[in-house]
């Protein structure tokens, strides 16, 4: 059985490796996820709350992170990164933290949540490109590969381009 939580800073340590290990084999990646989530949780645009990881049998297993952003002059919230370890990827653990994490983003002040990510994968959860609500991709981010999702009802069209926390270096 999957178990999402918050994350604690007793964590901090084994997350950084399992989010190594989880990119050292990915295709789109330049190594640094680890150091991002670093740099991040060390940072204004850290939320605590969306900050979680998913254990099995007592095993941190997966790690998921949003974190804030802006277009214009709304604050919005960013998925990145998604991380499970490879041993136990497509099983379930990617899929229980994106649930958990849009259940608690869904409590707090923020309207929109974008990825930079498979569309295949995150279409499943609801997310379509981006520019279907006005926001175009930082420049050197492939379009099609950039995707939302609105988690307030009420919330607002946007119009602009997402710029992501400077921790990101984009």
């Amino acid at each position: 059985m999957i178990l999402t939580r918050k994350e604690t800073p007793k964590d901090y340590t084994e997350v950084h490796a399992l989010i190594k290990e989880a990119f050292s084999r990915a295709t789109y990646s330049d190594g640094k996820e680890h150091t991002i989530v670093d740099s991040v949780r060390n940072s204004e645009s850290f939320i605590p709350e969306l900050s979680l990881v998913a254990e099995i049998d007592g095993s941190i297993v997966g790690h998921i992170m949003f974190s804030l952003a802006t277009v214009g002059r709304e604050r919005v919230v960013v998925l990145a990164p998604l991380s499970v370890k490879p041993e136990f990827q497509r099983r379930g653990v990617g899929k229980a933290l994106v649930n958990e994490g849009h259940k608690n983003a869904k409590t707090l002040p923020y309207p929109y949540i974008f990825v930079l990510g498979s569309k295949a994968y995150y279409s499943q959860f609801g997310y379509t490109p981006a520019n279907h609500f006005g926001v175009k991709a930082p420049e050197g981010i492939p379009q099609e590969n950039f995707m939302a999702i609105k988690i307030q009802e009420q919330a607002e069209p946007l119009r602009g381009t997402l710029v992501y926390a400077k921790e990101f270096g984009i």
